[in-house]
């Protein structure tokens, strides 16, 4: 599939260290000395409880954007389509599933004991953000994050309610959360603006690895401080692509060292500056997206 990414890059890649991105669900998160730090009582996140209507719920709000969630009604397995809607305002962003060099990746949840689970949320291709100082991945538009639900009776599925925890920054991050409230009511026909809000978040989801646009090689090298990779681009393919790999749960490599062309192949080195310590590689799966003018490719590096 070929799609017109809603958020190009816009800025070269950099020969830059990984570092640790700044989670925190209980304290704002500062993107650094060169920012205004945030007032003290600031320091907790929102949280707001929000009805639904239908299958579409209200808008939460705080000063930095919106957020809600649309979901479809539960099919005859129990199977529910939803989707995170956010909206940063006019100069703020959210985040990727590993923001960069600061940030707050978006998390949904269910209360303990809910009558339904939740699955991993799928994150729509992502641009790079940059002041020259701090690099971000993330959206300054807005997106829609599908997700899927899974009722445990859906002869009668019950009321859940979903937490949404984000982050929106723009000289400060303040973690944004909500409580969202489903009915998930069984419906005779399927909603269509609901239906269509999520078939458009998905036609922005990263493609599968392909027959002209995949992994060809990788390998850990240089005493696991370079990953070298190997990529099959598009036919026609003329800017460098950009490469995101995301490890260990808070570091993402996106720094790319020494492209180049070998034959059909495009080559390309990410530095790791450090793992966590006693980070056992065996057994481990990383996930790679790569971006090549207006298509992308996600998929898994395994290290068995």
């Amino acid at each position: 599939m070929s799609i017109t990414l809603p958020y190009p890059d816009t800025i070269a890649s950099r020969a830059r260290p990984i570092r640790r991105a700044v989670r925190s669900s209980a304290a704002l998160i500062g993107r650094v000395s060169a920012f205004a730090l945030v007032v003290a009582g600031l320091a907790a996140p929102v949280c707001l409880p929000v009805a639904a209507t239908a299958e579409t719920t209200a808008w939460a709000q705080n000063e930095g954007g919106r957020m809600r969630i649309v979901t479809l009604p539960p099919d005859a397995a129990g199977r529910v389509r939803g989707g995170l809607e956010i909206e940063p305002k006019p100069g703020w962003i959210t985040y990727w599933r590993e923001p960069g060099e600061a940030g707050i990746p978006p998390r949904l949840s269910l209360a303990d004991g809910a009558a339904a689970t939740i699955g991993d949320i799928e994150f729509p291709v992502p641009r790079r953000v940059g002041d020259g100082k701090l690099l971000d991945i993330g959206y300054d538009k807005p997106v829609t994050l599908p997700f899927e639900l899974t009722v445990a009776d859906p002869q009668t599925p019950q009321p859940v309610t979903v937490s949404g925890f984000i982050g929106l920054c723009r000289e400060i991050c303040i973690p944004f959360q909500a409580d969202f409230a489903l009915q998930l009511k069984p419906q005779p026909i399927t909603p269509p603006e609901e239906f269509m809000i999520l078939q458009r978040a998905g036609a922005f989801l990263p493609d599968p690895p392909s027959m002209d646009f995949a992994v060809t090689h990788y390998a850990l090298t240089d005493a696991q401080k370079t990953l070298q990779l190997a990529l099959r681009l598009p036919q026609g393919t003329r800017a460098p692509p950009q490469v995101l790999v995301t490890g260990p749960e808070g570091y993402v490599l996106f720094d790319e060292a020494g492209g180049r062309r070998e034959g059909d192949s495009y080559m390309v080195d990410m530095p790791i500056a450090r793992l966590p310590v006693r980070y056992e590689m065996r057994g481990k799966r990383w996930t790679i997206l790569v971006i090549a003018g207006t298509r992308s490719m996600q998929t898994s590096l395994a290290f068995d």
